[in-house]
This record gives structure tokens, C-alpha cells and sequence, in this order.
């Protein structure tokens, strides 16, 4: 049997903690510790440390800012489970999660796993939107932690877990922000390491709360992507750039509504089934065709930001 530390960076977030420690409290297994690292905000959490002590062992560390990868590496440094889990800090944590974990570290004996997101339904409309999107097959959904993803499987830091001997051979995160947690899991892939999905030890992840936000965080992973290449050329795959090709190809059929109308006229066509089945596809999912529709922006931004994203850092 194992003990878990869970390690939660967090920056300028305490109600969305709160939510994410109160989820904790409901675990079906209590084998656990949580070291919440503060990476230099200015509304900390650190009241939430007495509110939940009396629920489960809690340690609180204040550092400046540096990132979500020193912040992980310094709760790793501080853990004193034999197995290290980790979360964002907009994630809330389903009752059985650490049953199912446990469950299947025994039977499989993972080095390192990671887990599925999804949306809860006390989520928005739009985050459920934005939820789909990002693990439709459709969009650049499937490599953030499902069945469906680009190349072999790399957990990714919303939901994953690391074994102590699997932090002490790849020194935890490498860097500091943008795509960190792909660099790891390459690294633990090298180190010969068993990893593993966990398709049922799911977690409901918030995202972001409006379009702006969400752009911001795809253009940024866009922009790991690239990071991720400068260091490890083979992890960038022809499907890595459609998102800038759809950019492209969305500039392109724009300028010929100017240009010449007949190809303005089928682009359109092809746009409209595209995001047609983008739409059916969130409706059915969510039964809720204001989720839908909503799910069409949600897919221009996301598609566009991450290949924006990667533009950019391609031409520095």
C-alpha cells in the first residue's frame, strides 16, 4: 500500500483552492498528506491551512515567484509520501480517486500515471465548452491526458503522479513554465520508467472562466510546444502544427472574400461542417445544445491560440 503526498502549486488562487481541499476531505482512502506551495502570491491561501489541519496533514510553503516547475520541485523536496501526486490548483478531486489510483498501482506497478479531466456539472456552460474542445479529437484535444493523443502517452501536471523513485532518478521539473510537464515525462520515459494512463482516475478541471483567459493559457501551450522541440526535435509532429495551418487557412479564406468569391464560398462550406460537427459532437456529449454552441468559440479560440502561440516562439 502506498502513502500519497499531494503537491498543488498555486498563484493568486485561494477560492479556487479551497474548492480543491474541501474535494479532499471527501477521499475514500485518507493514506495522504497535501503540501500546497505558494509561488509568490499576493492573495494566499495560507488560512486554508486551519481550516482543513484538522481533515488530513497539511504543510504550507511560501516562496517567491518562480513558476509551477521549481513550485512542484520544492513540494516534491518537502513530501513525505512514497508516491507524489500532482494537481492544478483549478481542479477538484472525485471521492474514489486515490482508491482507484492505489488500485491500480498495485496491479500494474506504474512508475508514473497520469489521468483524464472533465467538467463537472456544476461547471459553466462555457467551461464545459472549453472542456470539450480540449479533448475533442476534432481540435488539439487528446494529448492533454486522454485515450486519444499524439504519439505515446506523457501525463500532464493537471493530473499526474510520480513515484519516489521516479522523482529521484529525474529530478522533478526541468522547467520552469510552459509545456514542463511534457519535458518530464519524456525524461521519464528515457529513464526506462513504467508509465501509465489511468483512464477512471479522472479529475473535473476548470480551465479558465472566459475566452481571454483561455487564449492566454492555449497560446502558452502552443509556445511549450515549440520549447519542447528546441530540446527534443522528434516530439514535434506534423500534427503539432495544424492549429497554425488553420490559422493560416482562416486568414487565406477570409482574404478571399475580397479576393475571389467562388473560393470564399467553399471554404465557408468546409468551415461550416467542421464547426458544425464540432458543435453536434459538444451537444451530444453535454446533452445541452447552449454547450454546442458555445463550443464553436471555444474551438476558434483554442485552435488559434495555440497556433499563434507557436508562431511566435517559432520565430524567436
Amino acid at each position: 500500500m502506498h502513502t500519497f503526498s499531494i503537491i498543488i502549486p498555486v498563484y493568486n488562487r485561494p477560492e479556487e483552492v479551497d474548492e480543491l481541499l474541501h474535494s479532499l476531505t471527501l477521499q475514500t482512502l485518507r493514506k495522504f498528506e497535501v503540501v500546497l506551495v505558494e509561488d509568490g502570491s499576493t492573495k494566499t491561501c495560507k488560512h486554508l491551512v486551519d481550516v482543513y489541519s484538522t481533515h488530513f496533514a497539511i504543510q504550507y510553503i511560501f516562496k517567491p515567484n518562480s513558476g509551477p516547475g521549481p513550485s512542484r520541485n520544492l513540494g516534491f523536496a518537502q513530501a513525505k509520501g512514497d508516491y507524489l501526486v500532482v494537481f492544478d490548483s483549478d481542479c477538484i478531486i472525485p471521492p474514489d480517486y486515490l482508491s482507484i489510483v492505489q488500485n491500480n498501482l498495485l496491479q500494474h506497478g506504474w512508475d508514473a500515471y497520469g489521468g483524464p479531466d472533465k467538467a463537472h456539472q456544476d461547471f459553466t456552460l462555457l467551461q464545459k465548452a472549453m472542456g470539450y474542445t480540449m479533448a475533442s479529437f476534432l481540435t488539439t484535444g487528446g494529448i492533454r491526458g486522454g485515450k486519444q493523443h499524439v504519439g505515446s502517452f506523457q501525463p500532464r501536471s493537471f493530473n499526474m503522479g510520480l513515484s519516489r523513485k521516479a522523482y529521484e532518478l529525474t529530478g522533478g521539473f526541468r522547467f520552469d513554465r510552459y509545456a514542463e510537464d511534457i519535458e518530464l515525462s519524456i525524461r521519464l520515459k528515457a529513464e526506462g520508467l513504467k508509465v501509465g494512463l489511468i483512464p477512471e482516475a479522472f479529475v473535473y478541471h476548470k480551465r479558465r472562466t472566459n475566452l481571454r483567459q483561455f487564449y492566454k493559457q492555449v497560446f502558452n501551450f502552443g509556445r511549450g510546444r515549440v520549447l519542447i522541440g528546441k530540446q527534443y526535435s522528434q516530439e514535434v509532429k506534423l500534427t503539432h502544427w495544424i492549429p497554425l495551418l488553420f490559422t493560416l487557412a482562416l486568414v487565406a479564406w477570409l482574404l478571399t472574400l475580397f479576393t475571389y468569391l467562388p473560393l470564399f464560398k467553399l471554404g465557408s462550406i468546409f468551415f461550416a461542417l467542421y464547426f458544425g460537427a464540432i458543435m453536434v459532437g459538444a451537444t451530444i456529449a453535454y446533452k445541452n445544445v447552449m454547450v454546442g454552441l458555445m463550443a464553436i468559440p471555444s474551438a476558434l479560440v483554442q485552435l488559434v491560440g495555440y497556433g499563434l502561440g507557436f508562431f511566435v516562439e517559432k520565430l524567436k
